[in-house]
């Protein structure tokens, strides 16, 4: 009979909660090189990673003026949309 054969901590990225609570400063430690999942009863529950990795994911790389000045449709002049031909019939109630 095989038995398995957990990965050495050095080479993983994906930690069992009570291995991860056991383990938080190797976990963050590692979180640091690359995130870390957590999973609950064989499920990916949460993920822990750098600072600098959470900064790049939440905070907009620019401002929506910024982003509507530096888009390539900035300063076109749009048409208005055509009138219709006949104005709309009377409906009475």
């Amino acid at each position: 009979m095989k038995t398995k054969v957990k990965p050495k901590a050095k080479n993983r990225d994906e930690w069992q909660l009570q291995e991860a609570k056991a383990m938080f400063s190797e976990v963050v430690k590692k979180a640091g090189e690359k995130p870390q999942i957590v999973t609950v009863h064989g499920e990916k529950k949460a993920v822990v990673m750098s600072y600098e990795e959470y900064i790049k994911l939440t905070v907009p790389k620019m401002s929506l003026v910024e982003l509507i000045q530096n888009s390539p449709l900035y300063g076109v002049e749009l048409e208005p949309y055509p009138r219709i031909a006949r104005p709309p019939r009377e409906i009475n109630f």
